[in-house]
């Protein structure tokens, strides 16, 4: 097992620069959701053009990207845990920009398929090194806010996302829309590269880490033993599952049942899934880290309470017949479905050692990406075509309608039992 050390006890107050990092670090992120996101709200048009069902849709934003993602995520987190940190995110931006700018090539559905592969890949590279440096320069009472921050990203991407990609559709076409998105992520690798630091491993803790990496099985292992983060990641994977679903096929549905414009939806998603969603990501973690200073427990009652108070308003945007009624029903969902994400990074962060953070990071997404990114979105897909035959136009509403609100429910008892273990599993020296 790897070993850490007490080092001089750091000042807690990050620094103009720790901001900095933080802010870069979270353009990097929205980017990374820009480019990812924008399938969903041209999905009609690629649909038409390339002659593609709900089952091909669904596999493009699903599984066939998340298998990637995660596939090339573990090793490329494993290279972080020893190299520079920035320089793995800079090659990543790069990667994932180009092939978003080639998306717009595609002819047909291999074509595509093989560059949100590429996409996918490039994307592995973002978050688990910028994890493990957002853990170095903010402290453990501070870290699940600025965690926070960084998962506002997720939402500012689908916002621009959503905004850009709506009206680049509506004006030039989707091909046009893909190379405009894309390019710009081509300049911020170069902004990454030459603009940020490699922080020092456990800076901002009285610990230092061991010289020696420890092995994926020991990160696995340190990882099982702790009742808490099997309940957390499940809880985490199961809300991203509805989370993802709603955010890919929502746009769709909108435009089959209630007859709007991407242009028009662009902007109305923009605003309810993008800064709604960056409103709850960054309040969840600011208020988790407020209570949690008196109970832990709140990191993990924060999503607990927050898919229970939107999961009604899920129902009834699925099932009202009115759009702009259906639309404002999306907004509390909007807003606290995210509101998780500050906090499991952070938590899992706490559960293990200095060394094994950006690991840990990827394998936490693999598993919320394998269920939440992988099924969600392909899931309603199948389901959708399925029910088709038999309802029309209607059928990816009930698909939506028979597949969130359920998994709703079961991501908060998770996240509700991972408080239960919580506590104790914290106070465990990280192995």
């Amino acid at each position: 097992m790897s070993t850490e050390h007490n080092a001089k006890s750091p000042d807690s107050t990050p620094t103009g620069a720790a901001y900095y990092a933080l802010g870069v670090l979270t353009i990097v992120y929205s980017f990374n959701f820009i480019d990812r996101q924008l399938l969903a709200i041209l999905q009609e048009s690629i649909k038409a053009d390339l002659g593609l069902k709900d089952s091909h849709l669904g596999l493009l934003t699903g599984f066939a990207f998340a298998a990637f993602y995660v596939t090339a995520g573990i090793p490329i987190a494993r290279w972080a845990d020893r190299a520079n940190r920035r320089n793995i995110v800079a090659l990543a931006v790069f990667i994932w920009s180009f092939m978003t700018s080639i998306s717009g090539l595609a002819q047909n559905f291999v074509q595509l398929l093989l560059a949100r592969i590429g996409v996918g890949v490039g994307e592995a590279g973002g978050s688990p090194p910028s994890h493990s440096m957002i853990s170095d320069i903010f402290p453990p009472q501070k870290r699940a806010t600025a965690m926070g921050l960084y998962s506002s990203g997720v939402n500012i991407g689908i916002l621009f996302g959503f905004l850009l990609g709506g009206w680049l559709n509506e004006f030039f076409g989707w091909r046009v829309a893909f190379v405009v998105v894309g390019m710009p992520g081509i300049l911020l690798a170069i902004v990454v590269r030459f603009t940020l630091s490699e922080p020092k491993r456990g800076q901002s803790e009285a610990r230092v880490a061991s010289a020696t990496q420890p092995s994926l099985i020991e990160v696995l292992s340190v990882l099982w033993n702790r009742p808490s983060f099997r309940f957390l990641s499940m809880g985490a994977a199961l809300n991203a599952f509805a989370g993802y679903a709603t955010a890919n096929w929502t746009a769709s549905f909108m435009i089959r049942s209630h007859g709007m414009t991407t242009g028009e939806l662009g902007t109305w998603l923009a605003v309810i899934l993008g800064l709604g969603g960056a409103v709850g990501v960054i309040a969840g973690g600011y208020i988790s880290d407020k209570l949690g200073r008196s109970d832990k427990r709140w990191y993990m009652w924060m999503p607990t309470l927050a898919l229970i108070v939107g999961l009604p308003f899920t129902v009834a945007a699925f099932t009202v017949d009115e759009k702009y009624t259906a639309l404002m029903c999306l907004i509390i969902p909007g807003i606290v479905m995210n509101s998780y994400l500050g906090n499991v990074i952070a938590m899992t962060h706490g559960l293990v050692g200095l060394s094994m953070r950006a690991t840990a990071s990827a394998v936490l997404f693999f598993i919320i990406n394998i269920i939440g990114l992988g099924l969600g979105p392909w899931s309603v897909g199948i389901l959708s075509d399925a029910l088709t035959p038999t309802l029309g136009a209607s059928a990816l509403g009930m698909a939506l309608f028979y597949i969130v609100p359920p998994i709703m429910v079961l991501s908060a008892l998770c996240f509700y039992g991972a408080s239960h273990k919580l506590q104790k599993d914290l106070s465990l020296v990280p192995d």
